[in-house]
């Protein structure tokens, strides 16, 4: 996505100016603060990068689901507390989003001064794109900065109408550095990937990969399947899944799907099994074909942690959506936990590894190796989308770099 950045203006277009920044602080709160701070971090070179060059910087975020409503425990108040912590310059915070209230802050600040505005989903305009949210948004800013990759496939007030209307003004919408370095990645690797080339993926269904899988198959040297989704292949090559989560009306899919991948699909050959999912279980190892019946698969087994392993040795690009088992709970984190330190290793010798934010970031930090990982993306459905191969409104509509 060949999108400008913050990079590609002047100095003149950034001192002293107002930057209205898009981030995504949509971030887990726990007794009134911040308990990850994983997507505050993840937007700091930006904000550093405006403020070293003496930026008015206004961020505008959205945080769950209020639903056009004002909520409490969703206020960003919390985010903004720890961002002064992190930022180390002075961060204020307005319980405004596009009142006078806000609009006075944001008149007020000085060269090298934050803003953060109140959660921009409490009011109804922002998820429907209502044009005059989106002009007024405009109108607190004359630089629009998106450095929310987790929120580019939202067609948004704050994510595109308001660079819509920034742009039918002639002011700059371009990418933050975390934006630009989730396209390099992620691009990269569906574009012009170094071989061998693999991807990973788990997760609960296969119909929520089904895009990815399309779209990745013909780009892939290697697809590794894990996770419950590996349950529904199982099922189509007449194996018993004992009471594991299955998709019925996805068999034949996946049936037709192991007939075209032919070699370059790997599935475990393994599995742990339990009775129920919970932390005090009796857990057993069993082939994908001696599932005992009323058991359920909720982990990969040993023998496939082995298999995929040797598979990632050599590779040269790697990008993994989905955790391989329920690795909330420990008896089952064992095979996402295996597969992620030989994704970790192959990282150290070389090799470029994506991680599609979510679920599988989580599982990778819980095993502590998401700082050995090259890439790390901020944005679960919108990365996802983005393997999917479809065009994400909130990069589409920024600033093109001149040829």
């Amino acid at each position: 996505m060949n999108r400008r950045t913050i990079r590609d203006l002047s100095e003149a277009a950034l001192a002293g100016k107002r930057v209205l920044v898009r981030v995504d602080y949509n971030v887990p709160l726990s007794d009134g603060e911040v308990s990850d701070d994983a997507r505050i971090r993840a937007t700091l070179p930006t904000l550093r990068y405006l403020t070293e060059h003496d930026a008015c910087v206004v961020v505008v975020s959205h945080l769950g689901r209020p639903k056009g409503k004002w909520v409490d425990s969703m206020s960003l108040h919390p985010a903004a507390e720890r961002l002064r912590e992190l930022l180390e310059v002075p961060v204020q915070f307005v319980s405004d989003i596009v009142g006078s209230d806000a609009r006075a802050a944001a008149s007020a600040l000085r060269g090298g001064d934050v803003l953060v505005l109140e959660n921009v989903r409490f009011l109804p305009g922002e998820e429907t794109n209502d044009p005059h949210l989106a002009e007024d948004l405009a109108g607190l800013g004359v630089v629009y900065v998106n450095d929310a990759f987790g929120a580019a496939h939202r067609a948004h007030a704050s994510t595109v109408g308001v660079a819509e209307h920034m742009k039918g003004e002639g002011k700059p919408a371009v990418a933050g550095l975390l934006m630009e370095a989730e396209l390099r990645f992620l691009g990269g690797a569906l574009e012009s990937p170094e071989r061998p080339f693999i991807a990973i993926l788990g997760g609960a269904k296969i119909s929520g990969k089904i895009d990815v899988i399309e779209n990745l198959l013909p780009r892939v040297d290697l697809l590794l399947i894990g996770g419950a989704m590996a349950n529904t292949f199982f099922r189509a090559m007449g194996l018993n899944t004992g009471a594991s989560l299955v998709e019925e009306e996805r068999v034949d899919m996946a049936r037709e799907l192991l007939e075209r991948a032919g070699d370059k699909l790997l599935l475990p050959v393994d599995c742990v099994v339990a009775e129920e999912a919970s932390e005090e279980v009796t857990t057993r190892s069993v082939g994908r074909d001696e599932v005992p019946d009323g058991w359920k698969i909720l982990d990969i087994g040993p023998t496939s942690v082995t298999r995929f392993r040797e598979a990632l040795e050599g590779a040269r690009t790697v990008v993994w959506n989905g955790p391989l088992g329920m690795f909330e709970l420990q008896p089952f984190a064992g095979g996402t936990a295996g597969v992620a330190r030989a994704v970790a290793e192959i990282t150290r010798t070389g090799a470029t590894t994506i991680l599609g934010g979510g679920d599988t970031a989580a599982a990778v930090d819980q095993a502590g190796l998401v700082d050995r990982i090259t890439h790390v993306s901020t944005g679960g459905g919108a990365s996802l989308e983005f393997l999917e191969g479809r065009v994400l409104p909130g990069v589409a509509v920024l600033d093109e770099k001149e040829a």
